[in-house]
């Protein structure tokens, strides 16, 4: 039996779940708070990207705004809770009950979900709760966008489908946590989703689709690796979001949260309150936004900002549009102003500015008002919008200081990068990590621990019986030569094709494996001499250009006087890389075998928490090792031969790139490269275009 929905504008009692942190609890982020909060309101603006730093609360705001929002009402049975007053929306099960539209009135009835009789109906359509589906890093993507049974489809003809956690999230918010280490392919699934609305669903011609309007949120910290540009462009707002930086924010923070641990019910009676305020005023900007407008000036203020931030396409001045109009209502205001246009701006330009690779996305709120101030003086009754102060920005560390008599470290610039070589490390013939896009290799059925992904290239007898990932046409091939024998055997089969087990065929996809590029970095006082240092920087800069490229998951070691240091653990991160690069000393003396075995014991922890990744060590030194690794160990050389043969043992590729110049050459990096059986190249001939491939040519 339904149950009559609470009065609009109002949320049924809110104390059947488990106690969520208060959204307006929250302390400080309110760049964060209003824009999951303008989604709300309007979700045609498109979702929102929130980047930063770790324990900012970005999770905490995300499980508190979807506590805060009105209940919605569905249909009855509806397993994608469709609107019983947007019948354009509804399923296709709900289609064919021919319902009739709610107009609102009293005695508005809905038609009986499927599988329940007339006795069913009832004058109001049930309510729930705003659905919040969070979606975890490893989902595959069958769990993401549903599957459909192609086994019943051949053999009963029908369609059978199993929802995933896109129709679970209709009508509600879905929220990626680390949205940047999700598979590109599933980002490109959810952002296509949420521009369309619809859910699209085909498996060898079977096709289905079904409602999927949600609000989407992804977060991410920055350190472990940035988004494709492409990708980027598709979140409508992004935002980023620093720690609270003075000791009363912080202290308040503690407060209630300690206050909330203690008592879950009574700290969040003293904020219903203020949640049913902020609750009822969601609402009425939603009532309002139909009749806000925006005036021509306006949109040429919007444009112009577009234009002047160098923005690729249309889509920032669509979501600035959206924006605005948003802020209005959000504000009880029917017209949009110039500080509607300059907020909304904020958090549609941020990750649109076009920007070079390592340059980290910022916008200049300074030249922003500039620019808004420019435009409102070419137009009449222009004014100021005002704004706070630009963001910091990143400067260069400093020279480090000398002890004990040496001479002072050094800290040098990079040159500027040559054209950056096609570097992959070699490949195995068989892959169990289907990530990445520089390594080509073959997922073979029973192998990948993830969803099947990658172009299909072959099929093979499945080793299950049930196999995930059909091969339809190779089925029907293995199938066609018996349909005569299996007809007169079975005259009474209905079918129109006749299977058995020893038919059925799965797929075989090739895909890109993910490279660990690990860069050891010699630090030592040899490679200030004739600008070593500078060339090296620049080549590992060229190197770092292509892991951005390519996706790759990258380290940095350096070592110098005693010992070797890890400076970047692998990230995915490159940007961090190359900022530890640019702040790296030179001076001291040379461990060369310090820096090889912290190269080998960090692979090793690497590949026992991500198996399957390829490793590659990028060596740049001109080898001249004085210090051992071991103290009574007197022949350097010999440790690097040992060690050599250590990390060949343990098939990891290898570059040595010899920084050594000048009249004066020992030649130790041509034995180094020997000992490591890897690829020699000279400092000098990384532009050439003899490197493309150069690592894939070197010894496991």
């Amino acid at each position: 039996m339904s149950h009559p929905s609470p009065a609009p504008g109002h949320a049924a009692p809110r104390g059947d779940r488990r106690p969520v942190f208060p959204f307006t609890a929250l302390v400080g982020q309110e760049r964060m708070k209003r824009a999951l909060v303008l989604n709300t309101i309007n979700p045609r603006i498109g979702g929102v990207l929130i980047r930063g730093e770790k324990g900012t609360a970005k999770s905490t705001a995300v499980r508190a705004l979807a506590n805060l929002l009105p209940e919605i009402e569905v249909m009855p049975g509806c397993p994608f809770a469709c609107d019983p007053r947007a019948p354009d929306t509804w399923c296709d099960a709900c289609q064919a009950l021919t319902p009739r539209p709610l107009p609102g009135g009293e005695g508005a009835r809905l038609p009986s979900p499927p599988g329940r009789g007339a006795g069913g109906e009832g004058t109001f359509p049930p309510a729930r709760r705003v659905p919040l589906v969070e979606l975890p890093v490893g989902a595959t993507e069958d769990r993401v966008v549903g599957t459909l049974d192609l086994e019943r489809a051949i053999k009963q003809g029908e369609r059978h489908f199993e929802p995933g956690l896109l129709a679970a999230a209709n009508r509600g918010i879905l929220y990626v946590d680390e949205v940047n280490l999700l598979n590109d392919h599933l980002v490109d699934v959810l952002l296509d989703a949420a521009a369309m609305g619809v859910n699209y669903v085909e498996r060898e011609g079977v096709s289905v689709q079904h409602p999927a309007q949600f609000i989407l949120v992804g977060t991410m910290n920055p350190e472990e690796g940035d988004l494709r540009p492409q990708l980027l462009d598709r979140f409508a707002l992004a935002v980023e979001v620093e720690g609270l930086r003075t000791p009363a924010d912080r202290a308040e923070v503690v407060r209630r949260r300690i206050a909330f641990e203690s008592d879950p019910l009574a700290f969040a009676a003293q904020w219903e309150a203020a949640e049913a305020a902020e609750r009822a005023r969601i609402l009425a900007a939603r009532a309002l936004l139909p009749e806000v407008r925006l005036d021509d000036r306006m949109l040429g203020l919007i444009t112009q900002l577009c234009c002047d931030f160098e923005v690729d396409g249309l889509r920032a001045d669509i979501v600035m549009y959206k924006t605005a109009l948003t802020l209005a209502a959000y504000a009880g205001r029917r017209l949009v102003t110039e500080g509607d246009v300059r907020d909304a701006a904020e958090l549609a330009l941020l990750h649109r500015r076009r920007r070079q690779p390592f340059e980290q996305p910022a916008l200049d709120r300074e030249r922003l008002d500039e620019r808004i101030q420019e435009y409102l003086e070419r137009t009449p009754d222009g004014a100021d919008s005002g704004g706070p102060d630009d963001e910091p920005r990143l400067e260069e560390g400093a020279e480090g200081e000398s002890r004990g008599g040496q001479p002072r470290d050094q800290v040098f610039a990079p040159a500027p990068p040559p054209r950056p070589p096609n570097v992959a490390a070699p490949t195995p013939r068989r892959a169990t990590a289907p990530r990445g896009r520089r390594s080509k290799a073959v997922v073979l059925p029973g192998h990948a621990p993830v969803a099947p992904v990658g172009p299909y290239v072959r099929s093979l007898v499945p080793r299950e019986p049930r196999p995930r990932d059909w091969a339809l046409d190779a089925t029907l091939r293995a199938a066609a030569p018996h349909q005569r024998a299996r007809r007169a055997a079975h005259p009474g089969a209905s079918p129109a094709l006749l299977l058995e087990p020893r038919d059925l065929r799965q797929k075989v996809r090739e895909t890109r494996l993910n490279n660990l590029i690990l860069f050891v970095v010699d630090a030592s006082g040899s490679m200030a001499a004739r600008d070593r240092m500078a060339a090296a920087k620049g080549a590992v800069l060229a190197l770092l250009l292509d892991a951005y490229r390519k996706r790759d998951q990258v380290g940095l070691i350096a070592f110098r006087g005693r010992g070797a240091d890890l400076l970047l653990p692998p990230t995915s991160s490159v940007d961090l890389a190359e900022t530890r690069l640019r702040e790296l000393p030179t001076g001291g003396r040379t461990p060369l075998a310090h820096g090889l075995d912290l190269a080998r014991q960090t692979v090793e922890r690497h590949r026992r928490s991500h198996p399957g990744t390829l490793p590659l060590l990028v060596l740049v030194s001109d080898c001249r090792a004085n210090v051992p690794l071991v103290a009574s160990q007197r022949d350097c050389l010999a440790e690097v031969q040992a060690l050599g043969a250590e990390l060949q043992r343990r098939q990891i590729a290898a570059v040595v790139i010899d920084s050594e110049s000048g009249p004066l050459q020992l030649g130790l990096a041509v034995e180094t490269a020997a000992a490591l059986g890897a690829r020699y190249l000279r400092l000098e001939e990384l532009d050439a275009a003899k490197l493309a491939g150069a690592v894939r040519e070197a010894r496991a």
